[in-house]
């Protein structure tokens, strides 16, 4: 399963600091690649609400609030300290899995056993406790 954010790219390029930025990086063309190769190759993909996905905690699901210059995630809920895009990352693919719908929900488990950036090219099975 891949999971990535459902971005707006058209609203993104408005901003004239990143606009250039957003464009060289060709994302609707990426989205539209990974969507034919997945479908090739039978891998199920899923386009998940970009909102709060790096400020929302990955393990407890408070929100700390950061500017885009921040570029370590400190919960002082949890006490978990990782990198901005890693946090990210955990909270996409648990949307991805139907995991979390908002965040902090009670009953919700903890992602800390899943590792986003493993990848392998028969298929990665995820192990999470409930």
């Amino acid at each position: 399963m891949i999971a990535y954010e459902d971005l707006k790219v058209c609203n993104m390029v408005k901003n004239h600091k990143l606009g250039l930025s957003i464009s060289d990086a060709a994302w609707s063309m990426f989205t539209n690649r990974v969507s034919y190769f997945a479908k090739v190759r039978g891998v199920h993909v899923r386009e998940v609400s970009p909102h709060f996905t790096s400020q929302d905690c990955s393990k407890c699901g408070t929100r700390v609030k950061k500017s885009l210059s921040t570029r370590t995630h400190k919960c002082p809920s949890c006490g978990l300290i990782e990198h901005r895009d890693l946090n990210a990352a955990r909270n996409i693919l648990a949307k991805g899995l139907g995991l979390k719908n908002t965040a902090g929900r009670a009953g919700i488990s903890t992602l800390g056993e899943i590792d986003p950036l493993a990848c392998s090219e028969q298929s990665v099975q995820i192990k999470v406790n409930r």
